[in-house]
């Protein structure tokens, strides 16, 4: 999408004429020496294709028709000997940095409020040597404090250097690793906890004493609690029975020639056991093992071209999340450095930044870096909030360049000049060194992947997969800068679209075929952890050995093997920040009120709140119209924005009654005069709402309450 071009038609014919002569002088040496014929063809080749002929599938990428690839490396099967085989080849090579915090300071805001804000100096680097051995030692420590080889261990920490040194430890001596968010609530963090019969927990000094503490005497079984901080403190208040050990002290319990027998991993033994988010209920915890993970590596590294030990990727998105658990293990087996960070100190602007010191990607400069659509999004918003701040000359400079620039890699051409004189102030954001940036965890708006794509000088894709593949299933490639779309399957997938007759969506489709998303290859996991009744509705495997998972997610694919994700099966929807919201329990919680006859929830993922359309009870309805004083016929209520306002304090109540979460509640809201009936279309014959249905139907309300009108 192009920016407006509020310029004198005559100075934009001039512009125009001035480009169009410099392109002519130089295209031709450009050309051959750019390689920009080579990118097109790239962009335009055929990515995947169905290995059976038919177009429901399954499709495989074109390099990987005849077999799946399941190995990074020959031989290396499982992730103690991935990092065993990194630390031999780089063994002097930067692995984890952590940035040093110089100083602390409270920062009093105009409104009475104080933020904390941190002066942080330069990063402090482990070789792969050092945090191997860091890690051999702390699994030996472990050992030593009883852990035993198959059983299940907690890591609840925030993303930093020794979550990745303690899972290392745990995939060394074949602890099962339990991964929980560090934002999950108090009852689901018991939840994991109880399920997976942890005794030991590794965390952080912080989360200990704010969300931990609190739970212990509800986890009886738990015995050992190790504190990753290097500051030590006295814990005298713990429950009875709970030993608290910091990590450093373990490690020298390691450290110590004690005869203890090491049980190396098999690739189909459990590595990780992750919970998922949990905003929609109890979490699911999904047993990923050590071949899977290293499937979903070997995939999503052959997506990013040149991969290579001079990369430096920025480690900030949480690591109990399998995008950013995976993102990191696949720069460790190819010798990247990985800086760590967090979204408070990501760049000079951040939150926790002091004024006038520099934020971790101004340090850092990484060449990698993995996403999320709301931190991109919030980049756009402030350059374009600066954009129209600017002069006349340099908004117009601006916006000619930017178009000029879509024009141009919609060709496969790149545009140097665009890039050095315009575009490198925003570039810098990011710390002016970024080759490949992805974005996953949610869809992407095609306007923000576009800004990106242009204004960061480097290629913006998508991934999707999900926590039950190991993240892995597809990654658009570096040379198509098509927009909304995921991408075509990685080297370690391949998916099928299943019909899905209720949503009127077939492989036989035109233009392209259309059904529920399966993904199968070694990259799909184990299953459900202690629940046999969704492994034998989401999991199934062929009969040809090959293991797959039922997404729920709706797709189409694209003459060129590349896929795009339009619709959800399940009623299951992630926000941008990444809640997900369960629509069916949003409509069950509020249909207890005594106002609502019926209700359809709704949620694009690439916005930030829920929105409703209401059918009222007509006594409620009008009885608090006469309370409130609004006159008027039936339609006219209902299409009041007073009565809708009216209505949504209502529902907020019945919301919060209800317990629903914040991200839950209903920001907007659509009346609707008529009720939902099988002869309107919008409910089947049993009365379920048909959400496909009721989406086409209120589409410019949808319009009007996500686009403010």
């Amino acid at each position: 999408m192009k920016l407006k071009e509020d310029i004198n038609p005559l100075l934009l014919q001039v512009f125009r004429s001035v480009v169009w002569v410099y392109s002519v002088i130089t295209f031709l040496p450009w050309y051959f020496f750019s390689g920009a014929g080579t990118n097109l063809e790239r962009a335009r080749r055929i990515k995947a294709r169905s290995i059976s002929g038919h177009p429901a599938g399954p499709y495989r990428a074109i390099n990987s028709q005849e077999k799946l690839v399941a190995l990074v490396q020959p031989g290396v099967d499982t992730l103690d000997k991935m990092f065993e085989y990194a630390a031999r080849r780089f063994p002097n090579r930067d692995c984890l940095g952590t940035r040093e915090v110089l100083s602390e300071e409270d920062e009093p805001q105009p409104n009475g409020k104080v933020f904390k804000k941190v002066i942080l100096g330069n990063y402090n680097w482990l070789t792969y040597e050092e945090a191997y051995h860091a890690a051999k030692c702390f699994g030996s420590g472990l050992a030593a404090l009883n852990q035993k080889p198959h059983h299940n261990i907690a890591i609840f920490c925030e993303t930093r250097a020794e979550w990745v040194i303690a899972a290392q430890a745990c995939f060394m001596h074949n602890f099962q690793l339990v991964t929980l968010y560090a934002t999950l609530g108090p009852k689901a963090i018991a939840h994991g906890l109880n399920e997976t019969e942890v005794t030991h927990i590794i965390t952080s000094k912080d989360l200990l004493q704010s969300r931990l503490k609190a739970i212990l005497c509800d986890v009886p079984r738990l015995q050992y609690i190790i504190v990753v901080d290097v500051k030590p403190t006295s814990w005298s208040d713990m429950p009875r029975g709970i030993t608290v050990y910091s990590m450093e002290a373990v490690k020298e319990l390691g450290s110590k020639p004690v005869n203890l027998d090491r049980r190396q991993p098999e690739p189909s033994d459990i590595a990780v056991i992750m919970y998922t988010s949990g905003s929609t209920g109890i979490p699911k915890g999904v047993m990923i093992s050590h071949g899977n993970l290293i499937a979903g590596i070997a995939g999503m590294a052959e997506r990013i071209p040149n991969l290579n030990e001079t990369d430096t990727y920025i480690g900030y998105l949480p690591l109990a999340h399998v995008l950013e658990l995976s993102a990191e293990l696949v720069c460790i087996s190819h010798g990247c450095r990985i800086g760590y960070s967090s979204p408070q100190t990501l760049a000079d602007q951040s939150s926790k930044i002091k004024k006038g010191s520099k934020g971790d990607t101004s340090v850092l400069k990484p060449t990698l870096m993995a996403s999320v659509p709301e931190i991109m999004d919030r980049i756009y918003k402030n350059v374009m909030t600066k954009v129209d701040e600017m002069s006349k000359f340099q908004k117009t400079l601006f916006v000619l360049a930017y178009n000029y620039k879509i024009e141009q890699i919609s060709k496969g051409y790149s545009t140097p000049l665009c890039d050095r004189f315009v575009f490198h102030r925003v570039r810098s954001l990011l710390g002016g060194n970024t080759r490949v940036l992805l974005s996953g965890g949610a869809p992407l708006s095609a306007a923000t992947q576009r800004f990106m794509n242009v204004c960061m000088c480097c290629p913006v894709g998508q991934g999707y997969g999900l926590t039950e593949t190991c993240g892995a299933g597809t990654i658009s490639g570096a040379w198509d800068y098509s927009t909304g779309r995921v991408g075509a399957p990685l080297v370690c997938s391949e998916i099928t679209l299943k019909d899905w007759e209720e949503g009127g969506y077939h492989s036989t489709d035109k233009p392209n075929p259309r059904g529920e998303i399966l993904i199968g290859g070694p990259n799909v996991t184990m299953g459900y952890y202690k629940n046999e009744g969704k492994n034998h509705e989401d999991f199934f495997v062929d009969s040809k050995g090959q293991r797959w998972f039922c997404t729920g997610d709706i797709g189409e694919f694209h003459p060129d093997g590349c896929l795009k994700i339009i619709d959800r099966k399940k009623d299951l929807v992630k926000l941008q920040a990444g809640e997900y919201v369960s629509l069916g329990k949003v409509e069950a919680v509020l249909k207890n009120c005594p106002l609502i006859d019926n209700i359809c929830a709704y949620a694009n993922s690439e916005e930030s709140y829920v929105i409703s359309f209401v059918v009222p009870n007509h006594k409620q309805l009008m009885g608090l119209a006469e309370q409130v004083q609004i006159k008027g016929t039936w339609e006219e209520l209902c299409n009041n924005p007073r009565m809708e306002r009216e209505v949504l304090r209502i529902i907020n109540e019945a919301a919060i009654s209800g317990k629903l979460e914040r991200f839950e509640i209903p920001k907007k809201i659509r009346l609707s005069a008529e009720p939902w009936t099988p002869e309107t279309g919008l409910v089947t014959d049993a009365f379920k709402l048909k959400r496909k249905e009721l989406k086409k139907h209120y589409q410019e309300d949808i319009e009007r309450m996500y686009g403010g009108k």
